[in-house]
């Protein structure tokens, strides 16, 4: 499943500053079982427009995950606060259609053979 969320960086500070504090905290998150792992964004055209998504392998595991407060989880997020505003797009499913490059998908069909 994917955890996604869109953050907004406020003008006179930088993504980078964002970014830091994302690290910090989701290396933390990613420590909780059933996390596969998340990846941050950057709008083109807009530096200071990201998207975050976070990698579950279950959505009980990122709710179990949320159930149990971290305290350096929160102290890190409460420092970003200030100066971004983040909006929760969704929780989704793993995807149910792909279309992939013939090429990508004969590699893949070969790779599964051996």
């Amino acid at each position: 499943m994917k955890f996604i969320f869109e953050v907004t960086v406020k003008p006179g500070h930088t993504a980078e500053e964002y970014a830091d504090a994302w690290v910090r905290a989701s290396e933390l998150i990613q420590q909780a079982p059933g996390a596969l792992g998340t990846e941050l964004h950057r709008k083109i055209g807009a530096p200071n427009q990201l998207i975050a998504i976070a990698h579950w392998r279950s959505k009980a595991e990122r709710d179990a995950m949320e159930a149990i407060p971290n305290a350096a989880v929160a102290k890190i997020i409460r420092s970003a606060a200030d100066f971004v505003t983040v909006k929760l797009i969704g929780e989704f499913e793993e995807p149910e259609w792909v279309v992939k490059p013939k090429q990508q998908q004969q590699q893949q069909q070969q790779q599964q053979q051996q």
